[in-house]
């Protein structure tokens, strides 16, 4: 098996991960790795991270999800509760993920949940929003 540890920004406390301005990135030190199987490569590269000129954060408080055999399909956008029973989705940005890279993004996801909740506690869902409906 394989170490791999992730090259993205540390930060002191997991406090700190979250007071940040939203948009950093911003990894729990304690939980930015994983393993992957023997077939991967064991020579890592160093990775650099450069910011294209087209590059800009935004934030999103809805995702949906589309997948066929080939990809991922990520919308992300703002929602809006107009009414009591009409809700508006700006959707801004599309992005397409291989499946590998959508289990990678699982795997940062389900450890960077974790230590925030061990952080600050439990994140709770809408009651509303089962497992039969969107989430965003």
């Amino acid at each position: 098996m394989i170490k791999v540890v992730t090259v993205f920004v540390n930060c002191a406390t997991p406090q700190a991960a979250w007071s940040s301005t939203l948009g950093s990135a911003c990894f729990f030190p304690a939980l930015n790795s994983f393993t992957l199987s023997p077939m991967s490569n064991p020579t890592q590269p160093n990775v650099k991270l450069v910011n294209g000129p087209d590059y800009h954060e935004n934030y999103a408080n809805s995702v949906q999800m589309r997948v066929n055999i080939w990809d991922f399909f990520l919308v992300f956008g703002t929602l809006q509760q107009q009414t009591e029973t009409q809700v508006e989705i700006k959707n801004f940005q599309g992005i397409y993920l291989s499946p590998q890279q959508a289990k990678a993004l699982l795997g940062l996801l389900q450890q960077n949940v974790q230590g925030y909740e061990s952080a600050f506690g439990e994140i709770k869902l809408d009651p509303r929003m089962g497992p039969q409906g969107p989430v965003h």
